[in-house]
């Protein structure tokens, strides 16, 4: 099946309780994860994790769907590239 190369965006609300219950999530779908960065927000106890992902639309929907199921986590997701082995192609 043909992946996608995608951004998904989760702002983690209740940080200190929801991150383990995120990571878990993200090491499940490791596999998928090409590039992930994380801005701490400390003081109001929140977080937000931008990932570059390579994913089936299946792949990309379970993830997402399994990070929207925790109560206070907001996940969004965008396709950049339809087809990743279009990205590994150049003609010179």
């Amino acid at each position: 099946m043909e992946k996608h190369v995608c951004i998904i965006g989760i702002l983690v609300n209740q940080k200190s309780e929801n991150a383990p219950k995120v990571q878990q999530i993200l090491t499940k779908y490791g596999s998928l994860i090409l590039l992930r960065s994380g801005i701490p927000y400390s003081k109001c106890d929140r977080g937000i994790i931008n990932l570059t992902v390579e994913a089936t639309p299946d792949e990309l929907d379970c993830m997402t769907k399994e990070l929207s199921s925790i109560t206070d986590i907001i996940s969004k997701s965008m396709i950049l590239a339809n087809d990743a082995n279009q990205l590994q192609i150049c003609s010179l």
